[in-house]
């Protein structure tokens, strides 16, 4: 489908209010745990190795059923960590979304822990001395594995780490023999141990996203207005660009205000930039969750909406933002009337870059501008 491309009076843009800084701080967590698949593969291949030496030494159905079980699980979550990876990685994720990916991380992850516990269990119960220190050695590498690549979740990884230890010890609890007893309070106390240094972990690493967050925020910000700027809004675009579904549509917006000098000259700069603070909240309450807008300086903005099902959607936008920077302003006792000016182009192509479809934007402001100079003439 080609480019559709139409000049709107007006239009002021409207950004996407950021998440709050906690949501965004989850976020971030959650991808940490998509990082890298090959600690699964690692530990496939150890269990692997496990099970078939169980078998082998015990001959157990019932740590052949659970240890076939115990692999789909983590197969599946092979599966899911290689499939989701690059959406994890990549894509722009509010809380619901995050929330999402941490489930589907934690159900197979959780359901693999308490089943190698219930195989740790069975062959405490089973008593063969060689069988029992091998299943120790799996549990406690399990557990540092945990450790390693869930410690940024410490509630997760603090129970992945019970269900897969608590089995094996409660079962060596109720054999009230010194050893087993020993083995119990040790384990126990290095599952407690863990859990403390798990959450001091969770503390760095999220102080250290939340001082990276924080900074990147504040280079992308406008000063004045608080909206993303030119910088921001290119990373925004690039993200999402990436993850766009291939029938969905983009629309880019870019407006000016009309009466915006006037104001300067008659009240001064400080009533202008306070009057470009109004319109900064105005268009962030006119845009869809997951439009965002910018400013890219002076009094021009720009809109970029993703996820179109028809071009008509953006001209509705851009009439929106007309009609909503057509409403008195009031500013320092000051009951301030501007207009806005919008050119709009809407795109299906995924490889169209941010620069270009502004400039096309920018284009059909102008001769948006032009159109309304000649009507008016002719009127008059």
């Amino acid at each position: 489908m080609p480019r559709t491309t139409f000049p709107a009076g007006a239009g002021a843009d409207a950004a996407a209010g950021g998440p709050a800084l906690a949501d965004r701080i989850y976020a971030e967590l959650v991808r940490g745990l998509y990082a890298t698949p090959l600690q699964a593969i690692y530990m496939a291949v150890i269990f692997a190795a496990y099970l078939a030496l169980m078998i082998h030494d015990t001959g157990d159905r019932v740590i052949m059923v659970l240890g076939g079980l115990a692999a789909c699980a983590w197969t599946t979550r092979i599966i899911l960590a290689v499939r989701l990876r690059h959406r994890a990685l990549t894509a722009l994720l509010d809380r619901p979304a995050a929330r999402r990916l941490e489930l589907l991380f934690a159900v197979p992850y959780g359901s693999f822990a308490g089943l190698l516990g219930l195989i740790g269990a069975r062959v405490i119960h089973l008593d063969r001395g060689d069988a029992r220190a091998l299943t120790i050695c799996v549990l406690v590498g399990f557990c540092a594995g945990v450790a390693t690549g869930v410690g940024a979740r410490p509630r997760l990884a603090s129970l992945f780490m019970a269900l897969a230890m608590t089995p094996t010890l409660l079962l060596a609890l109720a054999e009230a023999r010194p050893l087993t007893i020993g083995l119990a309070f040790i384990a126990t106390a290095f599952v407690i141990g863990g859990r403390q240094s798990l959450r001091m972990r969770h503390d760095m690493v999220k102080a250290e996203i939340g001082h990276r967050l924080v900074s990147l925020s504040l280079a992308r910000r406008d000063n004045l207005t608080a909206l993303p700027n030119r910088l921001a809004l290119r990373e925004h675009f690039e993200a999402n660009a990436a993850v766009m579904s291939p029938h969905g549509l983009v629309a880019v917006h870019y407006l000016d205000l009309d009466g915006f000098k006037p104001v300067n000259d008659a009240y001064g700069h400080g009533t202008g930039d306070r009057l470009l603070e109004q319109v900064a909240n105005r268009l962030r309450g006119a845009i869809r969750n997951g439009d965002i807008v910018a400013r890219l300086g002076g009094d021009e903005f720009a809109v970029v909406q993703f996820g179109l099902s028809r071009s008509e959607e953006a001209g509705l936008l851009a009439q929106r933002l007309r009609t909503t920077i057509a409403e008195p302003f009031e500013v320092d006792d000051h009951v301030i009337l501007i207009s806005t000016c919008v050119g709009s182009v809407v795109s299906d192509n995924r490889a169209d870059q941010l620069d270009a479809l502004l400039q096309e934007a920018d284009a059909r402001l102008y001769q948006a501008k032009r159109e309304r100079g000649a009507n008016r003439r002719r009127v008059a």
